[in-house]
This record gives structure tokens, sequence and C-alpha cells, in this order.
């Protein structure tokens, strides 16, 4: 066999990365009258198509991919992707990019394919990695050599942690899942990543390399399809995997894979550096040396598949393309795809009926040859390849049905979901452009290719929008190349008061307090807090004025001594000189400087003096009546004891009491029970509430205290209550529940008058005056100083146990950590 066909002059120009090969080509073919030159990517076709467009003019220059054909009548020079080179074309100029991809598993027999058999009539050139110059001198004898030395240094700088790459860097992985875990990390830390994976549609590709390009983000996660010619402004390269799935297993990456990724970095004159993450290791040194050097071991031999196939029959086809190679330079190719799907619908007998002569055959394997742009040759692929082949041989027309292809387009035609839902629907419709391209196999295929075109391009925009929306912070990498750069953060607060600085959220105000949105990192806080500060010093002092101006209604008191404006916490209330007179804490902020701290006492301090004064006027009232004598004495107790306290302390006063002191009294609203003296209008909910709370802080406990609600009059007893705040609060304990002091002299009376009036029996009326169940009234009875007894005709009644009045309430031993007691401590300690 004739290896290298026509005997034109081949040249190879070899070398690394960044050696300036495509650019040689391309000048080469623009010096031709004609000219066509193979890629490896659809995306490198496209690039450089556009940068000849606007050398030589849209009329001049073509497009040939698999889902795009872009050919004036007057085409001269052909940009294409290598499978896609309409080599029937007589042109000067040939040239193949990306040579070495001979050795490719998947493709490398269309690049052998190429190598062995396309030539210009004037000039074929190769470009590729200097690995597979001996198998080019093996198989085209008569090819000259050009190498080209790269143009700038590539130096190893080992591994780093993720987070201390420099900007301009590129992290690479080998699967999706790996990029978008690595995207997500370097968005919170640097404010966002563009990412860069084979799944992309070519225009999704563009315009993440393009928010890269154009300074937006200043770093890239991407697998190895950076390797593969895309031309980015990158300095650095970290390897965060060093090993790939290669379709069968696991494996370690071959010195020459680390090399053509590491290339990405220094673009012409610029020197780049290349490493790993923590998380990837280290590399050998070795390794190092040759990627540094560009020493490689030459390819032993390139793939290739038999392209004289025999098209009398699909077995026949199938063996031909099993035919094996002559030489030892040529391995032959393990199944493709398309070969592949050949195997699979020939399984279907009446498929293959319709392959009767061989433009039917050569019809099945054009089939056969409809990529799936998902890679994973799925059976609803092999599906569609049947159904098209069905289609195409019904009838006398052999097109596909209209309607069909326009059900299976519209499906896709959604631009809602998630990041992997788009991709698919990219990889669906990337196919049915391709389908579309076959001009001979749909009706009006202008108007196809432009729909599957137009939908492509709303899902790929939406999926760019997507990967942005998850993976730029635009707001983080705009602050952070502001700090890098030495820069002065400019700060604001609106009307909201959201806070921003540069014009980016950074977080909110609220009264003084400084709330950093929680996606800020540590390490930016800093500068951002400080910027903020900056901005805020203006607002604080407003502020400030503002407090000291307000209404008292403008703040409260919370239960759990929170003193809040405008619903904001701002203070906190502390023990001070007395119950009656507690203390401020301002809440901590670096807002605030010690005059304006200063400031904001005063006011809390001044709020919470009126709080007391209104909330516990007939307290006060009491202690600043004109009263003297015993009287004197209770009052001064009571209000010491917030409004109550035990009977048995006061008993000496109360003894001494005359019957004015007794009028006098009751006219404040103090009320002697059998075992509580108390301060009646201090029961009420409101009034209770502060009062615990005050003694809570003035004895040290902890808050918000647990109350009954509003209303209640008793409560259960119950493991684990909070004794002291309900004893405080003026629920005495009354077997088994405990009851509202009032209610207990409410029962009281009713009792006494039931008893002078015919017997005292547990009578369910009595219930509802305590709050309790008719079951529990006897407890009660018996608490309340009265025992069960049996009249004449043998009714139980209760009579008290000393007849001359009915006893005290039993009260449980007094405790140290008692309100009482530590009340009575207060007042010696301040006495």
């Amino acid at each position: 066999m004739d290896l290298a066909g026509d005997r034109t002059r081949l040249t190879a120009v070899l070398g690394p990365t960044n050696t300036g090969k495509t650019h040689l080509a391309i000048e080469r073919m623009l010096g031709h009258a004609s000219g066509m030159i193979g890629f490896p990517l659809r995306l490198l076709a496209r690039e450089n198509y556009d940068r000849i467009v606007a050398i030589k003019g849209r009329a001049h220059v073509a497009l040939v991919t698999g889902e795009e054909k872009i050919v004036p009548p007057g085409a001269r020079w052909f940009l294409c992707t290598v499978e896609s080179m309409p080599l029937d074309r007589p042109v000067a100029f040939v040239g193949i990019d990306e040579i070495q991809l001979c050795a490719d598993p998947e493709r490398g027999h269309v690049f052998t394919d190429r190598l062995l058999h396309a030539r210009g009539h004037a000039e074929t050139m190769v470009m590729g990695s200097e690995t597979i110059r001996p198998l080019i001198r093996k198989l085209v004898p008569e090819a000259e050599f050009v190498t080209r030395p790269r143009f700038s240094e590539l130096t190893h700088t080992g591994k780093r942690k993720l987070t201390r790459l420099p900007p301009r860097s590129a992290i690479v992985v080998f699967s999706a899942n790996d990029v978008y875990e690595i995207a997500e990390l370097m968005r919170r830390t640097r404010g966002g990543t563009a990412v860069v994976l084979g799944a992309l549609s070519p225009r999704t590709r563009n315009a993440q390399v393009g928010l890269y390009q154009s300074g937006e983000v200043d770093y890239l996660v991407a697998t190895d399809a950076i390797g593969m010619g895309l031309n980015m402004d990158i300095d650095h390269v970290a390897f965060a995997r060093l090993t790939k799935f290669d379709g069968r297993f696991p494996r370690r990456l071959r010195a020459t894979e680390i090399a053509q990724i590491a290339g990405r970095a220094g673009r012409h004159m610029a020197n780049g550096t290349f490493g790993t993450t923590d998380e990837a290791g280290t590399l050998d040194e070795e390794l190092v040396e040759r990627v540094e050097n560009h020493r490689f071991d030459p390819l032993q031999s390139v793939m290739w598949r038999n392209n004289d196939l025999d098209f009398r029959s699909p077995l026949g086809l199938l063996r031909s393309l099993e035919r094996r190679p002559t030489r030892p330079e040529l391995r032959r190719m393990a199944e493709a795809d398309d070969q592949l799907s050949l195997g699979l619908l020939m399984r279907d007998e009446e498929l293959v009926g319709r392959a009767r002569n061989p433009a039917a055959v050569r019809l099945l394997w054009e089939v056969c040859q409809i990529p799936d742009f998902r890679k994973v040759l799925s059976d609803a692929h092999i599906r569609m390849q049947g159904q098209i082949f069905r289609q195409l041989t019904t009838g006398l027309a052999g097109r596909l049905d209209t309607d069909w292809v326009a059900e299976q387009v519209e499906k896709l035609d959604r631009t809602e979901g998630d990041i992997d839902a788009l991709v698919a629907r990219i990889a669906h419709v990337r196919t049915w452009t391709y389908i579309a391209h076959r001009g001979a196999w749909i009706a009006d295929p202008g108007h196809w290719q432009e729909r599957t075109r137009a939908v492509e391009d709303r899902l790929s925009d939406a999926l760019h929008e997507r990967l942005t929306q998850r993976f730029v912070d635009r707001r983080t990498a705009l602050l952070v190349r502001t700090m890098k750069a030495g820069g002065e953060l400019l700060a604001a607060v609106n009307a909201k008061g959201e806070v921003l600085v540069e014009g980016e959220h950074v977080g909110s105000i609220e009264a003084f307090s400084f709330y950093p949105d929680a996606t800020i990192e540590d390490d930016d806080l800093k500068a951002i807090l400080s910027a903020a500060r900056r901005a805020l010093k203006d607002e604080v002092a407003g502020r400030i004025g503002k407090l000291e101006a307000a209404p008292d209604e403008d703040l409260a008191l919370a239960a759990d001594g929170v003193i809040s404006w405008r619903g904001t916490g701002i203070g906190r209330i502390a023990a001070g000189p007395s119950p009656l007179a507690p203390a401020v804490r301002v809440r901590d902020t670096d807002l605030l400087d010690g005059a304006g701290r200063d400031r904001v006492a005063a006011r809390l301090t001044r709020f919470l003096a009126d709080h007391v004064a209104r909330e516990l006027q007939p307290l006060l009232r009491l202690r600043d009546a004109a009263i003297s004598g015993a009287a004197r004495g209770i009052a001064f107790q009571l209000v010491e004891g917030l409004g109550l306290l035990p009977r048995p302390a006061l008993d000496g006063l109360i003894h001494a009491l005359t019957a004015a002191d007794r009028r006098q009294l009751s006219g404040f609203g103090v009320r002697f029970g059998p075992g509580h003296v108390y301060l009646a209008p201090m029961l009420k909910p409101r009034p209770t509430g502060l009062r615990v709370l005050l003694g809570a802080v003035a004895a040290g406990r902890p808050l918000p205290a647990a109350l009954p609600a509003p209303g209640r009059i008793s409560v259960a007893v119950e493991e684990g209550e909070d004794a002291a705040a309900l004893d405080l609060a003026g629920f005495a304990l009354f077997g088994p529940r405990r009851i509202r002091l009032d209610r207990i002299d409410a029962l009281r009376d009713a009792a006494e008058s039931r008893r002078r009036q015919g017997g005292l029996t547990a009578d369910p009326a009595l219930a509802p005056i305590v709050g309790c169940t008719v079951a529990e009234i006897p407890a009660i009875l018996l608490a309340a100083g009265y025992r069960p007894t049996q009249d004449d005709e043998g009714r139980v009644t209760y009579v008290p146990v000393k007849a001359r009045r009915p006893q005290a309430p039993r009260q449980p031993a007094a405790s140290a950590d008692s309100p009482f007691a530590k009340l009575a401590e207060l007042r010696r300690t301040n006495g």
C-alpha cells in the first residue's frame, strides 16, 4: 500500500507548546491561492476561522466542522476539524494540527489517515510534538522536519495550597465533579473562577474563557480540555489531580500529558510555571526535569483503521473495518463508536434487510457516524440511529419526517434546569445540528441548521449564566483585586442600611452593629471591615443623635434583658445599686468609640429608669408615701422585696400596726394574706414580668425566667420549674399547684363564707377561683389549713385546723437561693 499518497513535499513542524507552530501554518496557507487546515477541536477551527475572516474577508473563508458548515461559493481557505476535512476538494496547502494525536486511542486513526493520505498539491504541513518524529520518518520517509523552540521558559514551582495559588492560574482536574468542587472553593475564597471541561459547548466554553481573559476572574478550573490549543493568558498551571480515568481504569498521568497541559502557562515571550496542589502531592523530580526540558520518550506506534471499506453488505463493511495493518508502526483501532453502532444495528434483521445495495450500506455507515456528544453511546442513541436509517430508506423521498425532527428539537429548546440538565440538552442538540448539516437527509436543511444552532446558542448562554451564577462572586472578586492592587476601598451606606464597598454589598448595619455578609471569607474580612468602619463613622454618629432624641416608645425591654431600639438589640440590663436601679451594658461593637458608647449608655439608663417608674408606679408610690411607724417599715421592706414578702418575715411589724396603719397601707394596695404580704397591683402581668426580670438580674439568675402565661391564676407543680421566678411572681405553693396570691385570698374568703353558711365541702364551684381541677380541691383545702370531717348526716365537710383562724399556707424551707434571701442579702450589703 502507498502509505504516503501523493509525493508532494510534507513538512513536519515539531516542538513543545507555545512555539508558534499553528501561527506558522496559517501564514504558509495564506501564502497559497488555496488551503485547508484540520484542527483537533471545533473551538480551534472556529477561533482561527474568525481570525482569517478578519484578514481575507468572509467571502473567501470556509468553516467546516461536524456541526457547522459555512462554505461561500468563492471559498479558498478552509478551517476544519480533522474529521470533517473535505479531502475531495483540491487545495494548494494542507495542514494538520496536533499530529501527535495519531496515537490517541479514540481519534488517532483519523489523524493517521490524514498524515498518510491528505496532501496539498503544493505544500503539506503537520504540526505537533517531537514525540512523533520517528514515526513520521518511518511512515513518510520524504518528510522534512522543522524544530521550533518554545518562546518562553516553563518552570516547576512545587506544590501550594489551593487557596494560595497566584492570580492567573489554571487548576487542572479530570472529572466534572472535581471541577465543580474546586470551583466552589475558589468562588468562596477568591471571588470566583471560570470553568472549562469537554462537556461544554464551544459557545459556553468561549464565554467562560472570555470571563477569564477579561480579568473578571483570576482563576480557571478545567479538565485537560485546556491542553489542546486553547490560547489564554495563564501564568501558572496547578494540577489538583495526577490521575485520570481513561475509560477502563484510573491511571497516572503521563509525562507528555503533563507537559501538554502545563505548557498552557506562559504565552509568547512570557514565562510560565507549573506545579501541584496539596491534594495532588508532588511530582517526581525526573518527570519535572523532562517537562521543563521537553524530553519525552518517542511514540512507538500510531492508531490506524482501514479506510478502504467494503460497502457491498453490512457484514462486508464490518469485516473491512476489522482489517489489520501490514506495518508494525500501525496499531489497529479498537472499536470506535461508529463501528460499535454498526455492530449493534446489525442485530436488527429488518434494518439490515434495508441495506441491500452499496448505496444503502454507505448510508447505514453514515448514520452510524452520527456522534453522541454525551460520549456514552446509550441505547437511546442507537435507537435514534436506527429510526433515522429507517426513515431515510422509506419511500421515494429518502428524508427524515419533518414533524418528527421538529418534535425532537422542540423537546430540547428549554433553558430551565441545573448545569447537568443543560449540558445534557446541549449534547443532544449538537447531534441534531450534525444531522441538519447532512443536507440530503432533511427537507429545508438551511432552516434546521439555523433552528438547531439557535437552540444550542440559547442553551449555551443559559449554561454560561448558570456557571457564572454558581462559580463567580463578582463582589468578592472585585474586592480581592482592589485589595491586591493596594487601592483604598470606597464604602457607603444606603437608605436600607446596606453597606456597600466599591459598590458591592458586603453586609448591613443594624442600630450600631455591622453584620458582614456570610459569604465573605475570613482572609478578606479584615480589609472589608476596615473600609466599612470608615464609611459608617458618620452614619453611627447620626444614629446616636437619633437615639438620644427618640421617644421611649421606640425602645423596648425584653424578658431576656435585651434593650432594643426600633427592633434591634443595642444593650442589656445588668445588676445595679439596687433591684429598682439596674445598670446598663451597651452591646459590644467596633463601631462605637468611648464617647459614643457613653452617650448610648446614658440614653438606655434614662429609658430604663423611666420604664421602671412607669410599669412599677404603685410600688414607687408606696416607697415615696408619707407614712411612718410600723407601716413605714412594712412599706420599705415590700419595696425592697419588689412587691411581696413571706408573712413571717413581717410578723413583728404586722403586730405593731394600728387600725389606721392598716387602712393607710390598704389604700396603696397592700394585702395581708395567710402566707404573704403583697402589693396587689404588682400581680398584674406587665409589672410581674418586670419585677421577675429585675429580681433575676439582681440575683444573677439566668434569663429569660419561665413564667406562667399572662392571665393564668395557677399552674401545676412541675419538676424542674423555675421556683425562684414563680415565688417572685406571686405564685405560692399550695398542694399540687402554685396559686397566685390574690386567688389564695379569694379562696379563703369563699371557704370561710361557705363554712359559716352551712359547712365547707369540696364544692366544684371552688375550682374556678384558683384555676384547679375538681379532683385537686381537697388537696388545696388541706394546704389552705382545713381538715376533712363528717357531720351528723355523714357529709364530708372541712373545718379549720385551728378554730380561731385558717392556718397560713405551708411554705417550703427557706433557701439561700430564694429571691427573698437574695434580696435580704442585697439589703444587708447596701444597708
